[in-house]
């Protein structure tokens, strides 16, 4: 049962008596380590994983893992008081192991954009930063409320986001780029997938008439499908081929807003076209 309440997403509300604020926090995620910056907490991080590299002063913080696990001798050498983890990034069974050896664990895994500003204000209690924290999260939540507001009237743009090219991916409902791309009035082609990161085939994107194909700017992504030999596909035809950050659309964090706006600006380009 504790381990249970310790995992989740607002596991802070479940002690009865109040939290003393985290000075020493291990962050497994870079989205934990975006957000721990973002609301003046970023001085506590004595460790993290791969991958966290922002800010730049996360750059210097020492990594104790990735996605093939965590080095456990150096959590219990460094004794933090809070270890943010990542249920959907790191291994089960290391995070079961940190509740088993005693540490304070609250799970930072973001479902939706709405979720990042629960967690900001969440995190905040944590680390005794809860003023900054609320203004960071009022401040995306009043970007997000906007944007939604902004797209929801504009015409719908049949969206294929290309995850990866080999093999060939993409995303459906419940997953986090489909939030995004829902928050732009996009409508993703694949939504109706039988899994969240369904793989798919070059001959299943032909048949579903896409206007706009969207892809990280990782080399391998882009360079892994030569779509100009398709020019039947709408996207293609009328060069609706974009490449975006990939770090600003995967990191549940309050840089997403920028990811956000920038799918949303790829749907204005083919609307521009229409």
């Amino acid at each position: 049962m504790l381990f249970a309440l310790l995992l989740s997403s607002s596991c802070f509300q479940a002690f009865a008596e109040p939290v003393n604020p985290a000075k020493r926090v291990i962050a497994l995620s870079p989205h934990a380590v975006e957000m721990l910056y973002a609301i003046g907490a970023g001085e506590t991080i004595v460790a993290t994983t791969d991958h966290a590299d922002f800010p730049e002063q996360a750059k210097s913080i020492p990594s104790i893992g990735g996605y093939y696990g965590i080095q456990m001798e150096r959590v219990i050498e460094l004794n933090p008081d809070l270890v943010v983890v990542w249920q959907s990034g790191n291994k089960m069974e290391d995070i079961s192991q940190l509740t088993q050896l005693g540490f304070k664990v609250f799970n930072s895994d973001p479902k939706s954009l709405d979720d990042v500003a629960k967690e900001l204000e969440q995190l905040g209690e944590l680390t005794g930063n809860e003023l900054q924290a609320k203004q960071v999260a009022d401040d995306y939540r009043q970007q997000l409320a906007s944007i939604r507001m902004q797209n929801q009237q504009k015409p719908a743009v049949k969206v294929f986001y290309q995850l990866w090219s080999s093999p060939l991916m993409t995303v459906s409902k419940g997953s986090w780029i489909e939030h995004i791309i829902s928050a732009c009035h996009g409508d993703n082609v694949f939504i109706d997938a039988a899994s969240e990161y369904p793989q798919i085939s070059v001959e299943n994107v032909l048949l579903t008439g896409a206007e706009v194909i969207l892809q990280s700017q990782d080399e391998g992504n882009v360079i892994g499908v030569d779509w100009s030999k398709w020019p039947e596909l709408p996207a293609v035809k009328n060069k609706h081929i974009y490449q975006l950050n990939a770090d600003l659309l995967h990191r549940a964090s309050p840089r997403a807003i920028l990811g956000v706006q920038a799918l949303c600006e790829s749907l204005d380009k083919v609307r521009a076209t229409q």
